[in-house]
């Protein structure tokens, strides 16, 4: 029997499924690098402890993941989904994300829900990451994944919803770009941080008795800087996770505009050099380089695919320049210790984006009637997510402090957050933390030169 040749129709079908294939096969592998981010800062901070707190850090990381993922089923994507006028949710624009819908689970005729929820729930738990640094050594476990959930599954996916869906209101009343998600997963988490780091207080020994800074320095810096590395890898996955795949047409931003992955490659690489060389300008230390280049990153992200190069590499150099000068500031005139500087890397180096692209560009947003990006409307914008951040983080941490719930009694501090909130020891053959606990709660060092070490 001679084969027939397919008909038109047949071959129609093929592409589309193709196609369709095809569109879940990329944000498949996307998902898989943003994992990748949180292998980084697993890593970073774990590095950034000291001895007897270095699973204790990598836990909290561990966790805040794993708690992220079922809360923002179940009402994280739905905030998304619902939210985008403001605080007056649209009910039937939600119906998708309940945990009871049929976008919610396995549907062969629906490719495209799940595999964006898991890019989007990866953006939620990379906001917790980035809050998680801030507050090491000295945080409860337990209202650590409180707050954690809270920025996860609520916080940010509400900034996300205003300015990141493509009704959301920020860019349909202020015509508010933002490719890379620099305001509502970067800003929000640092603000965030800072808000919580405010009522927190500083480690034990962080600060000497007339106020002098005194460096703690984390057990493994090889470690954090690897760590630091992979972050940087996970960022292809995030950012390929900004674009939607259009089979039968160009990529286009989360806004609808054009975007190709050539002008992305362009501006994320030269924003992650510019960052590494601001940074070395200015502190010439490994930890900060490798900081740089996040903050490069995220200063750059809002016009990944609008800047040229040139200039992506200008935005980064500046903002790398400024981060460490930013949190060397906090800690000295507020006596802040946000222990890897999440609030200057991600909270400043996103704020610096959102206005760097109203300083730059004048570009045309959506749709006919939008308006267009400007100043005013990226820095008002700005001003909305830190706020949105800022305020939670402090609002209930403070209450969470009020009521003795937020950090560790000053003995369990002193003795190491492994032996208590694990408990096991990170290094028991070689370098047991119970034998490298010298400091008291009222034995916090007084020259000033001197080191706490592990």
């Amino acid at each position: 029997m001679e084969p027939t040749a397919p008909t038109i129709e047949q071959l129609q079908a093929l592409i589309e499924t193709t196609t369709t294939i095809n569109m879940e096969v990329f944000y498949w592998w996307c998902t898989a690098f943003m994992v990748i981010i949180h292998v980084g800062f697993l890593a970073y901070e774990m590095g950034a402890s000291r001895l007897k707190n270095t699973l204790a850090s990598g836990v909290k990381n561990i966790l805040a993941f794993a708690f992220i993922i079922p809360t923002f089923f179940f009402f994280g994507w739905w905030i998304y989904l619902a939210m985008y006028n403001g605080f007056t949710p649209d009910f039937a624009a939600g119906a998708g994300g309940l945990p009871w819908s049929t976008s919610m689970g396995p549907n062969m005729s629906d490719h495209a829900s799940g595999i964006f929820w898991g890019a989007f729930v990866l953006f939620a738990a990379t906001t917790a990451s980035v809050f998680s640094g801030a507050v090491i050594e000295r945080i409860r476990m337990s209202s650590f994944l409180v707050l954690a959930i809270i920025l996860g599954s609520v916080v940010w996916i509400l900034g996300a919803s205003w300015g990141w869906h493509p009704d959301g209101w920020l860019t349909t009343e202020w015509g508010f770009h933002d490719f890379g998600a620099a305001g509502c997963v970067h800003m929000v988490a640092g603000f965030f941080a800072l808000g919580v780091t405010m009522n927190l207080g500083a480690r034990i020994g962080r600060f000497a008795e007339d106020g002098t800074p005194v460096d703690i320095k984390g057990h493994n810096m090889p470690m954090t800087v690897i760590g630091l590395m992979l972050i940087i890898v996970g960022f292809f996955g995030f950012l390929g996770g900004c674009m939607i795949y259009n089979g039968s047409g160009e990529w286009t931003t989360i806004f609808g505009t054009p975007v190709t992955l050539s002008a992305v490659s362009f501006n994320t690489l030269m924003a992650a050099s510019g960052g590494i060389i601001g940074a070395y300008f200015i502190t010439r230390q490994p930890f900060w380089m490798m900081s740089g280049a996040l903050v490069g990153v995220v200063s750059c992200a809002p016009g990944l695919d609008l800047y040229y190069p040139p200039l992506a590499f200008l935005i980064a150099l500046i903002a790398s320049m400024i981060a460490p000068l930013t949190d060397r500031f906090l800690t000295k005139r507020f006596k802040l210790d946000d222990a890897v500087g999440a609030f200057a890397v991600h909270g400043m180096g996103g704020f610096i984006g959102l206005v760097a692209l109203g300083i730059f560009s004048g570009f045309p947003n959506i749709a006919e009637g939008t308006p267009n990006i400007s100043f005013s409307g990226q820095l008002m914008s700005a001003v909305v997510m830190a706020l949105l951040g800022f305020v939670p983080g402090f609002g209930l941490s403070y209450v969470m402090a009020k009521m003795g719930m937020l950090r560790v009694p000053p003995k369990a501090e002193v003795a190491g957050l492994d032996l208590v909130e694990v408990p096991l020891e990170a290094y028991p053959e070689s370098n047991p933390s119970s034998k490298n606990n010298t400091l008291t709660p009222t034995s916090a060092p007084t020259e000033p030169t001197s080191t706490v070490t592990a």
